[in-house]
């Protein structure tokens, strides 16, 4: 029997100057919340798939789970997880089961036997990515040294891609007479229709995995096997940026086909090509010609399907594209919007809000959370509140991209990194001048900061002279 959802508490709360943006966030709040289950035999567990399926997907999840973390939902994304971990199996070349339902089985609609069922091969790094991301932000340990993830962990970036790696060439690739068993790539609207041998977004989340199962070792030890990860990763990124890149199209290719051709797929027009978004979103993409001609796909997309423009705001935040970032989250909060109720959009908005505008990077291993203001000039001010991190709630609050506050609300001390983009030699901490460290992010733009520790009920306000 499903719970209402109503039950569910989620105290975290937003504010700011713009009128929309508020009613974006609460429509965004509310639309998740139902879809918040518990009583279930599954567990407790949110919607991440079509509604009428009862059911959550690996790929959804993924990229809900950070929204989902934003709502106060961690015993959610982690029972979801562990499921998706536990369920790995040799029988089915190590893929777990695509899609769960909330009798705790896989969904009758993907799966009917371990020789029948669909899967898109990103879906095992892309789970591990998250795993990782989720111990970021909740300092949970269980995901960086619990038995049934480290299983999964290992089981993924070995026996998984030896099972699926036909030609030996450490990239896995589509096998077997059942076309949906083992889908090269997220772009599903291929299947079956171009022999898809590998997908450009299954090297980007394999690298992604590389990177985030490297940390894992390094969190536990293991700098020497650490290293060995590392160097698969970075050998994946300099491959994907040298082959993978069409210097006719100026853009990434979409697949190699079973010939060894690579392919750009058809309804790609001269402005979007749908293989921008991804190695932008899992980090892969190098050189600043190639990530700006990405950036420049994404920004001039004229239309795609609510799932692939749900990653589009957090993506170009992170690349500082503010203002491009916040016309697609207006976008995803538009009630014209068709399918805006598919549940990876309210998910969506809550996340790019949080860690996109609000610029919030939780470190773990650390105890430290890093704020960016990232507003344009439709917002003067915004404030996120009872923001559950690291087991303690906060407040951070931003005038511009010039002031940051921020408050430790519950939990023990923690420490505060106020960041704002360009140099400058001090920042003012409380009204005390703190000479400024500099660092150069992914947007390849210098940014300045300062760190504190905050104690419980501590108010700290940092800002800089512009």
């Amino acid at each position: 029997m499903l719970e209402s959802s109503e039950t569910i508490n989620s105290k975290v709360e937003f504010d700011s100057s713009n009128i929309k943006l508020n009613e974006g966030f609460y429509w965004a709040k509310s639309q998740a919340l139902k879809y918040v289950f518990t009583g279930d035999t599954v567990g407790d567990w949110y919607e991440a798939s079509l509604p009428s399926r009862y059911a959550f997907c690996m790929r959804d999840v993924a990229h809900q789970s950070t929204g989902a973390q934003v709502l106060g939902l961690y015993k959610f994304n982690k029972n979801m997880l562990e499921k998706f971990a536990q369920n790995i199996s040799e029988k089915r070349d190590w893929c777990s089961y695509w899609e769960i339902n909330k009798f705790d089985s896989p969904a009758p609609v993907d799966y009917k036997s371990d020789e029948d069922f669909w899967y898109n091969l990103p879906a095992n790094f892309d789970i591990l990515d998250c795993c990782y991301r989720q111990y970021q932000w909740t300092g949970d340990r269980d995901y960086i040294n619990s038995d049934v993830f480290l299983n999964f962990y290992e089981r993924t970036v070995e026996d998984y891609i030896k099972a699926w790696d036909i030609n030996n060439d450490g990239i896995m690739e589509h096998k077997g007479p059942v076309n949906y068993r083992g889908i090269a790539s997220y772009m599903e609207d291929c299947v079956g229709t171009i022999d898809n041998f590998v997908g450009h977004d299954m090297i980007c989340a394999q690298y992604a995995g590389f990177m985030a199962y490297a940390t894992i070792l390094k969190l536990n030890g293991d700098v020497q096997k650490s290293k060995i990860y590392e160097e698969k990763a970075e050998n994946l990124k300099d491959m994907f940026n040298s082959k993978w890149w069409s210097d006719d199209r100026q853009s990434y290719y979409g697949f190699t086909c079973l010939d060894g051709e690579f392919y750009i797929p058809k309804g790609c027009d001269d402005d979007f090509n749908t293989a921008s978004s991804m190695p932008l979103y899992f980090g892969i993409a190098e050189g600043s010609h190639k990530i700006k001609k990405a950036l420049k796909s994404v920004i001039s997309c004229k239309g795609t399907n609510v799932e692939s423009m749900s990653y589009f705001p957090e993506i170009l935040y992170r690349y500082g594209c503010s203002d491009e970032a916040y016309k697609y989250l207006m976008k995803l909060i538009d009630p014209a919007l068709k399918r805006r109720e598919y549940p990876e959009v309210s998910y969506a908005v809550i996340g790019s809000i949080a860690t996109g505008m609000m610029g919030i990077k939780p470190d773990a291993k650390n105890r430290l959370v890093e704020t960016t203001g990232r507003l344009t000039c439709d917002v003067d001010w915004t404030e996120i509140k009872n923001l559950p991190v690291l087991g303690n709630e906060i407040t951070v609050k931003h005038k511009g991209v010039y002031e940051t506050s921020f408050i430790n609300i519950t939990g023990t001390p923690i420490t505060w990194r106020a960041m704002f983009k360009g140099k400058v030699d001090t920042i003012l901490v409380n009204d005390t001048e703190v000479k400024a460290k500099w660092e150069t992010k992914q947007d390849g733009q210098t940014y300045s900061y300062s760190g504190v520790e905050v104690d419980t009920n501590e108010r700290y306000t940092a800002k800089i002279n512009i």
